[in-house]
């Protein structure tokens, strides 16, 4: 059963965002998907309540105990979705069941720099061996010199560059609805699904 782990140590990175159109993409595939969160704001799990009757089905998981975490069975992906400062048990805990991290990071010296102090500590940690980890440039277009210090930064880790994803309120309106990218069809949205391409076949590459 893959687990995708959506973690940055800084808050408004866009986590719930990639965490809900992750467990989104895997339900439109047919995937029975569960998306956990972890982080007190739930803000993923505050869009599950907000869901259609007629959408693609995601289960949601409680993730409020503190023993360690066992997605439950009946259940073939896992999306979960963490708080900022991620770090001690909590990390522990996601990094034991994780076969995937993808670590959201906008183009700002802040945020760059508190993304690269989290990659050296995934890098060190014990239970971080079997999982691959993926960047997603977000908030960001490509084409701008935001993006090419991104680019720069990203090189120095080694890791992939999953793709960039711009700076749209389409995330913002689908949410309040419940939806996300894969939800819908058409020209609204071409454009932001293009973008998602790298990502879903990393995602896909551990089925």
């Amino acid at each position: 059963m893959p687990v995708i782990v959506v973690a940055n140590p800084k808050g408004g990175a866009g986590k719930s965002t990639l965490a809900t159109q992750l467990a989104g993409y895997l339900a439109s595939r047919g995937h029975a998907v569960m998306l956990g969160d972890l982080d007190r704001q739930q803000s993923s799990r505050l869009w599950l309540g907000l869901r259609p009757d007629d959408a693609a089905p995601i289960r949601g998981w409680d993730m409020t105990g503190e023993g360690p975490l066992k997605p439950p069975k009946g259940t073939t992906h896992v999306v979960i979705d963490t708080p900022a400062a991620l770090r001690g048990k909590k990390l522990a805990n996601v990094l034991r069941v994780a076969h995937r991290v993808l670590v959201p990071v906008q183009a700002s010296v802040f945020d760059m720099h508190a993304t690269s102090d989290f990659l050296a500590e995934l890098a060190e940690h014990k239970h971080a061996a079997r999982a691959e980890v993926g960047i997603v440039g977000v908030r960001v277009d490509a084409r701008t010199i935001a993006a090419d210090r991104l680019r720069s930064f990203v090189e120095t880790t080694g890791l992939p560059v999953l793709g960039h994803l711009r700076n749209t309120q389409t995330y913002v309106h689908l949410a309040a609805q419940g939806l996300n990218l894969f939800d819908v069809a058409g020209p609204r949205v071409a454009r932001d699904l293009a973008q998602w391409q790298g990502i879903c076949q990393w995602v896909d590459a551990a089925a």
